[in-house]
């Protein structure tokens, strides 16, 4: 058992994967495949604008892909070599083997990806689920990671918003499977935009191109047979990772990082709350804070020349140093 594995997993059977649109690559961007053991990783990538960059990992949300990154990459390309992951069972990538769709199966992707690539230590830089995931990979393997960067990391809170309780309620048994069968007749398009409403501070800052390609993605997903078991267990890793105590807890884990940190929050989060900012400000050693009161959930897209800049200024900071 590895150091990122935790008893009680369960070997889940690997569903097969029909034939769907290809996944969209946007301009100057380059996807390929990665076999490791037990899983397949899709990986994203943009070739830095000079050699000898050093690299940075981008890991994705809940129900997100490395897409979620591409508005992000390309303003970093002159500072970094990234690269952006699709989770197991997200994105282009397959579910895994064991069906551990747990924080710590995410993180052990994360990490057997980082050991076979030899890219470590990089800029991490994660969101949400990947903010719990990017957190758990720095507190137990510190020589992966340069900086850390976080936006609206999913951290364990005491009092949950109500908006993000039929999120957390994903993870009960029977209730993904009943949301999937009530919202059937949804189509692609009433999906995202419901999905924009939740995760943007302002969804009228998405784009009509933006916003035709997140339904072209989310007509793709629907067609995967495994969309909702991803969707489900994941959500009910995060709920699972919350009730952690001892050198498990997210929050103990958050106190052993050891990397400069960047802490991103969303004044109108309706996943994270914002009030959570500031323990994690305390819970991280080596922190700094970035506020956006008219941010939502995924201040990269939002945001990203202002997420940029600060993470600039992260790295020109720990250069000095």
């Amino acid at each position: 058992m590895s150091s990122t594995e935790l008893p009680g997993a369960r070997a889940a059977v690997v569903a097969t994967v029909p034939e769907v649109a290809a996944v969209r690559v946007a301009e100057g961007e380059e996807l390929r495949s990665v076999a490791l053991p037990g899983l397949t990783l899709t990986v994203r990538s943009r070739p830095p604008t000079r050699p000898g960059l050093p690299p940075a990992l981008y890991v994705h949300g809940l129900g997100g892909s490395s897409q979620n990154w591409s508005s992000l990459m390309p303003l970093l390309a002159d500072v970094v070599d990234g690269e952006a992951v699709d989770l197991p069972g997200f994105g282009d990538s397959p579910p895994p083997d064991d069906g551990n769709y747990s924080v710590t199966g995410h993180a052990r992707a994360v990490i057997r990806h980082l050991d076979a690539s030899g890219r470590g230590p990089v800029h991490l830089f994660g969101n949400s689920l990947g903010g719990a995931v990017a957190t758990r990979v720095a507190a137990v393997r510190p020589d992966l990671v340069r900086t850390l960067a976080l936006v609206s990391p999913a951290l364990p809170e005491l009092r949950v918003q109500r908006t993000a309780v039929p999120t957390a309620l994903l993870a009960l048994p029977g209730v993904g499977s009943g949301f999937s069968r009530l919202t059937s007749g949804w189509s692609a398009e009433r999906r995202t935009r419901a999905v924009t409403a939740l995760c943007y501070g302002d969804p009228g800052r998405v784009s009509d191109e933006a916003f035709g390609y997140a339904v072209a993605e989310m007509e793709r997903r629907l067609q995967l047979p495994y969309f909702w078991d991803a969707m489900v267990r994941s959500a009910r890793g995060i709920v699972d990772a919350y009730t952690l105590g001892g050198q498990h807890g997210l929050w103990r884990q958050a106190e052993r990082v050891l990397a400069p940190t960047l802490l991103v929050y969303g004044g109108r989060d309706r996943l994270v709350s914002y009030r959570m900012a500031r323990r994690a400000a305390v819970a991280f050693r080596d922190s700094r804070l970035l506020t956006l009161p008219d941010a939502g959930h995924v201040a990269m897209m939002e945001y990203p020349e202002t997420v940029a800049q600060a993470f600039r200024e992260l790295t020109d900071d720990c250069g000095r140093s």
